[in-house]
């Protein structure tokens, strides 16, 4: 199965002051099962990273300019998942 991404950037909304947490919640709520989401972010979204392992989430983080990291969550498969 091809992995597929979800991006969403949210320093713009951050840069104008907006909370965006409901905006990536209801993206991760409507990932499918394939897809992984890559969040572009003004710093190292450390809280979020907790949230989400929480709940199965693994995750990587790329810093790519002072002001830019690139974050992609992934959904943890369990070895149950796939049995078929």
């Amino acid at each position: 199965m091809t992995e597929e991404y979800v991006e969403l950037d949210v320093r713009e909304d951050l840069a104008l002051k907006k909370e965006p947490f409901d905006k990536i919640m209801g993206t991760v709520k409507g990932l499918k099962e394939n897809q992984a989401l890559i969040l572009h972010a003004p710093f190292n979204p450390i809280p979020l990273h907790k949230l989400l392992g929480r709940k199965g989430f693994t995750y990587q983080v790329e810093k790519i300019e002072r002001k830019h990291w690139k974050v992609i969550y992934r959904k943890e498969v369990k070895a149950d998942d796939h049995i078929g």
